[in-house]
């Protein structure tokens, strides 16, 4: 249970109290109305004892009585009879009081933490407490119990009565008769002997205060001192309110619930129904279906659940309610006008008048009323005992005397109830009640207790049921308020007397006065289970706000445990609103409602959620509180709902209603709609034009649309090459405020700043809609709401609308009128089926420049279902719903910081502008088509295409260039091509007849004139600007990358105004193709030195020669269309080497391959003439040798461009791979020394070739019976001798795992190549084959030998030649090894660059036979490097020399 104002003792001692009975004379009632008041109102404020009083009991024990209240009423005789159950006067004074006591605003609640439920709850509930505080005072006097039974009567009399003590004679005689005469059975007198108190009144602005002093005077001797007194007040007139004296009013509190109670009292008519005398009371907030307090024999169960929603419910609904209440409110506006003691009360009391009230209370009540009390207690004690024929007192009775009474002796007339016996008044039972309650209000409740429990086994022995019940549930009360607590309480006590009311005795309204106590009781003992389970017992039908007030409190008992039952308080609660609403109570129906959806809200209790938002908003609704109506029917619509279509609709009806209902005629004022659902996030801002698809042959550039999806790695991509190309635009400096341009902005994107839009372009929003209900929607009229500010943008930093100190145009109050500044598309019919996400793109084209702000969408919202609108004209439907108007706001947040520990700490957004744009001036805009643009190629193959250009704009653009991912996929063309008229070949050709041992043909070409070094190209268009609305189409050469697979290949076009702009510089243009690349032809190159003599290798222009070998196979996929492959003509590019000359076997020219076939060419290299020019300017020899009819110009576009494109993408990867080697080798330490790297430049240069070759072939295919050419060219780079080299780019393969190390290895000295250094020089043996020398003239055979030794290096070489008499190579052929070398057997040189020095040798042999002379060793190494040893030189394959014996008879 809640919080109460009184303490449980406080609350029981006031709902039990001596009840004092006032007849008054029609003077004295005249003295009081002066003051707005009867006698009973005038004392009761002042009924409530300060001081203590004390009694003695039958054992002459004094005993206190601390804070008594008594209860002064006018006596009112009712000749009915007397029922147990609450009147319909009573039932309406209920219903009132709870309904006047509303939660104020502000009061004070309670913040309640459990687990993860934070709850704001009422930490007192006073309308209970009222509802409590009247029900007991609303009781009925029973006959079974005395409590409520007047003790006293007061006689009052003004003094201004011509015979004061007559009129005190005669109401002496009324009051006797109204007790005695039996016509009355109200009031009831709680004894024969009542005590009468006589009062003069006396007014002390009219009556003589001498007469009065004589005439009580006279009283006293009537009646004694203990029995009269002398009330004097009016002190003063009736004084002016603007009076400085203030004089406070406590009779308000009291006099509107007695009045209304009185009232109802001397109303004797009888009511039609409960019901409706209930609902008299309560119209403002009643409905016309609501039931409330029922007799026993109506039943208020409904037709459906008292839980489940309207499914049928519509607008018409809350139309009704709303009608009716109104009407309500008019027709009984006079009831709130009730007789309540209206005006100020107490005008002509003074405060020493209240003193005298309040002195006259205490004077009563300590010599009348409890000295009254004690007596009658005495007596009775004395008559029990006597009754029984004990001399003995009722405390030391023994307990055959408390137990052994007998059944009253009852006349056979006498009546018997249902529910047991009654006793006759003078039954010595009754007077054991009659004492125990005369203990009871004179707080002895420890005697109280033992009559309790004595007359409680009399009445059950008897059984009479009703009085047992009384007699328990009074015991266990007095138990409970015994000092020190003697006994516990007995809650069996109250238990047994609830059923024992409820069950047997039919009695509704004492068990509920019964559960009030106790539930109240085991609350201040921390029993909130058993209260709870107590209060739930006593809910019915018979009565919906007792059910409701009883459930209420159950909710607070199961909140206010140790271990709070959060949903069980919420599920009591919603009971508790339910009954509240059937009772009228609407307000507190809404409470309940709204404190137990605290518990609900958010947990995934999704359809108790809509009951409690349905029930809140309908309530709301009918109390005149739209918007919280709206919040209610709000929240239902934007939860995701379980419900069913059906329901789902009616909640959609009625929330249209409810906005249609608010907003009335002011059209002017949007409400934000909760439907359809916008996912502000995912929308979408595209700037741009729509662009021209393809047309014919014509293939569009695709460009950036909302039709793509956006990618993270990919726009990074884009940004690189714009990057290359802004900074290729800027002299290879890339501008410090450079923003990469963004046509589509989304979540992803980089927002932090304003895009910048075109005037006179559009700009697309893409806003999501889902639709949550199972309801089809349908959005008419749908368009952007937007604020534009005009003005002129500054240059230089980023613009805010700071910045623009303009004038501000809005849509959001009208539509009209605002087409001059921004075009807004509207889309007539926006379908959205059940649960439907679709997306709408909505177009605004701005016309002035300055800062555009989207702000929302606003649209027609309709609850008709779109499938079943019947249609009666064609092209138009019959709505039979509610449409409204209304906006939502497009509020994106922007990303997460997380830079700083703060951001990381809290939950912090940047911001968002993508819907912010800032409108600039004109651009150009540029449109870009491909023609003969291939999908698929073959590795190599050169295609020819074509490439429009369009300007559509009205600026003319200029600085036209172009990057790729894949910078060797295409050429512009950088020398002029005439072409091949021969099968329209893409190459430069002219015919070439064959000639044996023809030598090539060489061309000088100088690099700068076909590569760029940035890797961007510029378009050539003629007079590098494009006029407006101008377009030029240029040829495009395109190459299959060397890779087979599926390749994406992106272009970016960058393109200038001529009218250099604020704020946009450039603009770009996207275009994505995907080229599947399959298998041609596999070409691996090999070079090695000739192993001639130099002399011998040496041609015309005295420059040595290498054997290139080149191994070409058809790796082509045999069920492709391709039959084969030919060899048209081989051709090598570099800057010191060029193919000299053919070598293969003669005539064996044409080469063809079909499938899986291999062909092996041999050429010979020279090394080329040192070119005259600057060094800075790399200049190319081209050299081709057609192995057909035509020679093709491979230095000329497209050969030249390809070649050159290739290499340079190869160069960009190795300064690449350099870089990042060099990165690696700075952080892992300088190294120990330079000489490892010197030594290693001088060995790679000895071996160095750099020959690049181009391998030219054609390929027939057939397609649609028409062959065709293909044309390709596959490129090898040659760069070191005797490794080898390929066109087919190998494969990635994941590096190997390192082994963990935990201790560092010691820096190892420099390792150095030893097959480089073993190059360092060439060695070549000249001797005769044969030699023929008598051995038997001679024994010693001399033979001259020539050792040349060539240096291929590019520095000086020291040279060591030791001459050795047997090879020590385990390769070399040992025919025969006696033989020896004479003279000089070893030589130290020094050889120059590229130096040849030849040696005279003598071999001495001693017998015939065959000899292998390579013997010698040679040693090398560089001259600079004294302190490195010299390294042993590979030698040539074996010298053998065949040495005859000559005949001597021939000789």
């Amino acid at each position: 249970m809640a919080q109460c104002v009184l303490s449980v003792h406080e609350f029981i001692q006031d709902s039990f109290v001596p009840m004092i009975a006032v007849l008054s004379s029609g003077e004295a009632e005249r003295v009081t109305r002066k003051n707005n008041l009867n006698f009973a109102e005038l004392l009761k404020p002042f009924c409530r004892l300060t001081s203590e009083g004390h009694i003695r009991d039958p054992n002459n024990q004094l005993q206190t009585v601390k804070n008594l209240r008594i209860c002064v009423n006018n006596v009112v005789t009712s000749p009915s009879t007397s029922s147990a159950a609450l009147g319909t006067s009573q039932n309406r004074l209920l219903s009132e009081v709870v309904f006047s006591c509303q939660p104020q605003e502000g009061v004070q609640s309670t913040v309640m933490r459990t687990g993860d439920y934070n709850l704001n709850l009422s930490v007192t509930t006073p309308w209970f407490e009222a509802y409590r505080e009247n029900f007991f005072q609303s009781m009925p006097a029973s006959d079974h119990e005395f409590l409520n039974h007047y003790l006293a009567c007061m006689l009052v009399v003004s003094s201004t009565e011509a015979v004061p003590v007559e009129q005190f004679l005669k109401l002496s005689q009324e009051q006797h008769r109204i007790q005695h005469s039996g016509e009355y059975t109200d009031p009831k007198w709680f004894i024969p002997n009542t005590l009468k108190y006589y009062v003069l009144l006396h007014d002390m602005n009219e009556g003589d205060e001498q007469r009065a002093d004589m005439v009580y005077e006279d009283m006293k001797q009537r009646y004694g001192s203990h029995g009269c007194y002398l009330l004097k007040i009016n002190s003063r007139a009736s004084s002016p309110p603007e009076e400085d004296e203030q004089i406070p009013d406590p009779w308000s509190q009291y006099l509107h619930k007695q009045n209304l109670r009185n009232q109802d009292l001397s109303d004797l008519t009888p009511p039609v129904n409960v019901a409706s005398a209930q609902n008299s009371v309560v119209t403002p907030e009643t409905d016309c279906c609501d039931s409330t307090e029922k007799g026993p024999g109506v039943s208020s169960c409904l037709d459906t659940h008292p839980l489940q929603l309207d499914a049928d419910s519509s607008t018409g609904s809350l139309l009704t309610l709303s009608q009716v209440d109104s009407d309500a409110k008019t027709s009984t506006g006079d009831i709130d006008s009730l007789p309540a003691g209206g005006g100020h009360h107490g005008a002509c009391l003074t405060l020493n008048d209240h003193d005298h009230i309040r002195q006259f209370i205490q004077e009563f009540t300590f010599r009348g009323l409890l000295p009254h009390i004690e007596k009658n207690i005495r007596q009775l004690n004395d008559q029990l005992v006597s009754r029984k024929g004990l001399s003995r007192s009722l405390f030391s009775a023994t307990k055959k005397w408390f137990g052994g009474g007998k059944v009253p002796e009852k006349g056979i007339s006498e009546p018997k109830s249902t529910y047991g016996i009654q006793y006759p008044p003078e039954a010595p039972e009754l007077q054991i009640r009659k004492m125990a309650d005369l203990c009871f209000l004179v707080q002895h409740y420890e005697l109280a207790y033992s009559c309790y429990h004595t007359a409680k086994k009399d009445f059950l022995s008897d059984q009479a049921m009703l009085y047992a019940a009384g007699a328990l549930e009074m015991a266990a009360v007095s138990a409970f308020l015994q000092g020190g607590a003697p006994r516990p309480y007995p809650g069996h006590y109250m238990e047994t007397a609830i059923q024992t009311y409820r069950d047997v005795c039919k009695s509704m309204v004492l068990a509920e006065r019964c559960a009030l106590l106790s539930a109240e009781i085991l609350k201040s003992q921390g029993k909130y289970s058993e209260a709870a389970t107590l209060l739930i017992k006593m809910t019915s039908e018979d009565s919906d706000l007792r059910s409701a007030l009883l459930l209420e409190q159950a909710a607070h008992c199961f909140i206010n445990m140790r271990n709070p039952m959060v949903r069980k308080f919420a599920f009591h609660m919603i009971l508790a609103g339910h009954r509240f609403s059937k009772a009228g109570q609407r307000r507190h129906a809404l409470r309940c409602y709204t404190q137990a959806m605290q518990v609900y809200k958010d947990r995934g209790w999704s359809l108790a959620e809509d009951h409690i938002n349905f029930t809140i908003g309908r309530q709301s609704f009918t109390l005149g509180q739209p918007e919280n109506a709206l919040l209610a029917f709000r929240q239902i619509l934007i939860n995701d709902s379980r419900q069913t279509a059906t329901q789902q609709a009616a909640f959609l009806r009625e929330y249209l209603y409810v906005v249609k209902s608010v907003l009335g005629e002011n059209e002017g004022c949007l409400p934000q709609l909760p439907l359809p659902f916008i996912h502000s996030s995912a929308t979408r801002v595209y700037f741009g034009h729509e662009r021209r698809l393809a047309e014919g042959e014509k293939q569009a550039a695709t460009d950036v649309s909302l039709d793509q999806e956006y990618d993270q790695d990919l726009s990074v991509l884009w940004c690189q090459l714009e990057e290359q190309l802004v900074a290729s635009a800027n002299q290879g400096i890339l501008p410090n405020n450079f923003q990469p341009s963004q046509s589509c902005l989304n979540s992803q994107t980089d927002n932090l700043h304003h895009p910048l839009a075109v005037v006179e372009e559009p700009i697309i929003i893409e806003v999501t809609f889902r639709n949550p209900l199972k309801v089809s929607l349908l959005l008419s009229n749908l368009s952007l709401l937007w604020r534009f500010t005009t003005g002129t943008l500054s240059v230089g930093k980023e613009s805010t609308s700071d910045q623009l100190l303009g004038e501000m145009i809005t849509n959001e109050n009208t539509l009209a009128g605002k087409d001059e500044m921004v075009t807004t598309q509207i889309i007539k019919e926006f379908y959205l089926g059940s649960e439907e996400t679709k997306t709408a793109r909505l177009k605004l084209l701005p016309h002035r420049t300055g800062q555009l702000n989207i702000v929302g969408v606003i649209y027609n919202l309709t609850s008709s279902n779109f499938g079943e609108a019947s249609s009666n004209t064609e092209g138009q439907q019959t709505l039979d719903s509610i449409i409204i108007r209304g906006r939502q706001d497009l509020q994106i947040q922007g990303p997460r910081l997380n830079l700083t520990k703060e951001d990381k700490m809290l939950v912090r957004h940047g911001t968002d502008r993508r819907l912010e744009p800032i409108i600039t001036s004109p651009m150009p805009l540029m449109e870009v088509f491909f023609l003969q643009f291939p999908t698929a190629l073959l590795c190599g193959e050169i295609r020819k295409a074509y490439v429009e250009f369009c300007n559509v704009s009205a600026v003319a653009l200029c600085g036209l260039r172009v990057a790729s991912t894949h910078p060797d996929f295409f050429t512009f063309g950088s020398q002029p091509n005439p072409g091949s008229t021969e099968n329209c070949s893409a190459y430069a050709t002219f015919p070439t007849p064959l000639q044996p041992d023809s030598m090539s043909s060489e061309m000088l070409v100088s690099a700068p004139d076909f590569s760029q070094p940035s890797g961007v190209m510029e378009i050539p268009i003629l007079g590098s600007t494009l006029q407006p609305g101008e377009s030029i189409q240029l040829p495009l050469w395109l190459r299959g990358p060397d890779r087979e697979g599926v390749h994406e290949i992106n272009f970016l076009f960058y393109y200038e105004s001529t009218e250099k702009g604020p704020k946009i510089s450039h603009r770009v243009l996207r275009h994505t193709v995907f080229i599947c690349a399959s298998r041609s032809l596999s070409v691996q190159a090999s070079a090695c030195r000739s192993s001639a003599s130099p002399h011998h290798s040496v041609d015309d222009k005295g420059i040595g020669g290498t054997l290139v070998f080149i191994d070409v196979e058809n790796v082509n996929a045999s069920e492709s269309d391709v039959h084969e492959f030919h060899i048209v003509q081989v051709s090598s590019s570099s800057q010191h080497w060029c193919l000299h000359k053919y070598i293969n076997p003669y005539n064996n020219y044409d080469c063809r391959l079909s499938s899986r076939e291999r062909a092996k060419l041999c050429f010979k290299a020279m090394r080329c003439k040192p070119h005259e020019g600057s060094d800075a300017v790399k200049e190319y020899t081209f050299s081709d040798l057609n192995l057909g009819n035509q020679r093709i110009i491979s230095s000329s576009t497209p050969c030249g461009d390809f070649f050159f494109r290739c290499l340079q993408s190869s160069e960009f990867q190795q300064v690449n791979l350099t870089t990042r080697t060099s990165f690696s080798s700075k952080s892992q330490g300088p190294p120990p020394t330079d000489t490892g790297s010197d030594i290693t430049s001088i060995a790679k240069k000895c071996n160095e070739i750099d020959l690049n070759i181009i391998v030219i072939w054609k390929a027939y295919v057939v397609e649609d019976n028409k062959q065709l050419i293909l044309e390709g060219q596959l490129h090898v780079a040659l760069q070191t001798i005797g490794k080898e080299a390929s066109s087919l780019i190998p494969k990635e393969e994941a590096p190997e795992m390192m082994l963990l190390r935990f201790k560092s290895d010691l820096p190892s000295s420099v390792i150095l190549p030893y097959l480089e250094l073993s190059q360092l020089i060439r060695t070549n043996l000249c001797y005769p084959e044969t030699f023929t020398h008598p051995f038997v003239k001679d024994s010693l055979c001399l033979v001259p030998v020539t050792l040349t030794l060539s240096n291929c290096s590019l520095a000086q070489i020291d040279v060591i030649v030791e001459l050795r008499h047997k090879s020590t190579s385990s390769e070399s052929l040992e025919v025969h090894s006696s033989f020896a070398w004479v003279g000089q057997t070893q030589y130290k040189l020094q050889l120059g660059r590229r130096e040849v020095v030849s040696l005279t040798l003598q071999a001495c042999f001693f017998r015939a036979g065959v000899y292998n002379l390579n013997t010698p060793r040679v040693f090398a190494k560089p001259a600079e490097q004294s302190t490195m040893c010299e390294a042993s030189q590979q030698t040539a394959c074996p010298a053998l020399i065949i040495i005859n014996n000559a005949c001597p008879l021939l000789s």
